[in-house]
């Protein structure tokens, strides 16, 4: 049997924060009948809207879970071997 030695390195954690990715993502499901709202880009209101008008149809329905969904992103730290590679081809040639 080998033996391995795995080296650590150092990543960062943190918000998604690229053009293509909203911040938060908003949704509510009905406990009562389990209706689910559409799912809403950085946009609280017409979630809310949503789950009154649905309690404004049906009256017992007067309980929802939210959902706030985000979107995270690992990069290589400083240090880190991949940190560096991401570096050099970022590097426009000359």
């Amino acid at each position: 049997m080998t033996r391995s030695i795995i080296k650590a390195a150092e990543w960062t954690l943190g918000p998604d924060a690229g053009d293509e990715v909203p911040e938060t993502v908003y949704s509510v499901v009905c406990l009562s009948c389990g209706a689910v709202s559409p799912a809403m880009d950085d946009e609280r209101l017409p979630v809310e809207v949503w789950a009154l008008k649905h309690t404004g149809m049906n009256p017992d329905h007067r309980r929802f879970k939210a959902k706030a969904e985000t979107f995270w992103r690992v990069s290589p730290a400083e240090g880190n071997p991949y940190c560096e590679k991401a570096a050099q081809s970022t590097q426009t040639p000359r």
